[in-house]
């Protein structure tokens, strides 16, 4: 080999180097400045309610990770107020600072009043700390061994202010619109505080107490909230007797690769249910899956790639007759 040619292969090697290293930066500065604040309303219909009921249109807001700064991601979330949405779902991992409650209230104030319920995620009890984004490729995060606690109460009551229920390891009941919902939940499985052993029971108590089951009128539908979609809780939730199931916690992996997904789902569920519409199969019986790619990231990790933040609008309409 000539020595042009070997100082052509070593130019040729820089050239790529340096257009790599380009597009790195590129893509760095495009998840972190862009795409990171480019919310998005994603919407679903889904034939779930007994035939002839009216349409119902539920507002899913799950991992804000609110800091008190976001005020371009507080107002966008207010905005959405215009949708007019009939229920509340909330998926938890509202806070993502030590003094974003405010924030998260001034985002949360406009549903005051509207139908609503949640669930809380491990940040709505213990604030964000840095850790490797390489960490999560070696499975579920874990708990900080000195964690920063949270004032969980105070945001539990401005929820329960605004007349939403608390679904933690119980269930409640609600009707709207002439659908009658039984709605129950979990609380953080990623943190080991999911109960599923009292949701038999809660349900039980609900129905009695209740008492639709002894009235006329449409059957009732059923709606389990979990933070985070592992597989037993999605398991537990389909045995007993979910018809939907909405979930947040994954951010949709958070860094996507086009043509391949997500590269972690931070939990155990599969990749290709890490976000959005889906169907999920337990025991000959079935529930849609709704996972939210969520609003927010650590604001230690505040980088999204081919994963837009988002909200989710689904719109609950009847099945068909027969």
């Amino acid at each position: 080999m000539s020595p042009s040619s070997t100082s052509r292969g070593g130019d040729a090697a820089l050239v790529a180097a340096g257009i790599a290293t380009v597009a790195a930066v590129g893509a760095v500065a495009y998840g972190t400045l862009v795409e990171r604040n480019r919310f998005t309303l994603r919407r679903e219909t889904l034939s779930i309610l007994p035939p002839g009921s009216r349409p119902l249109s539920v507002l899913h807001l799950s991992d804000l990770h609110m800091a008190p700064w976001q005020t371009e991601k507080q107002d966008w979330i207010r905005g959405l107020a215009v949708m007019e949405p009939d229920l509340i779902v909330n998926t938890g991992d509202n806070l993502g600072h030590v003094d974003a409650y405010d924030a998260v209230d001034y985002a949360l104030e406009p549903f005051s009043g509207i139908p609503g319920v949640f669930v809380h995620g491990s940040n709505d009890y213990v604030a964000p700390m840095f850790k490797s984004p390489l960490t999560y490729f070696g499975g579920p995060s874990r708990a900080p061994k000195t964690p920063v606690m949270l004032d969980n109460d105070r945001l539990t009551a401005s929820f329960e202010s605004y007349g939403w229920l608390d679904l933690n390891n119980t269930a409640r009941a609600l009707e709207i619109r002439g659908s009658r919902l039984e709605l129950f939940g979990v609380n953080d499985a990623h943190r080991g505080w999911a109960r599923l052993e009292k949701i038999p029971g809660a349900l039980d108590d609900l129905r009695e107490n209740v008492g639709w089951q002894d009235e006329d009128g449409p059957e009732s539908v059923s709606i389990g909230l979990t933070h985070a979609p592992y597989q037993r809780v999605l398991n537990s939730f389909v045995t007993n007797g979910a018809d939907l199931i909405f979930a947040g916690h994954t951010h949709g992996g958070q860094v996507c690769l086009p043509g391949y997904g997500a590269l972690v789902t931070n939990c155990d569920i599969p990749r290709g249910q890490v976000a959005g519409l889906s169907t999920w199969n337990h025991a000959f019986r079935q529930a849609a899956l709704e996972v939210s790619a969520g609003l927010g990231t650590s604001i230690y990790a505040p980088f999204r790639f081919a994963c837009r933040p988002e909200a989710v609008l689904v719109t609950l309409t009847a099945r068909n007759m027969g």
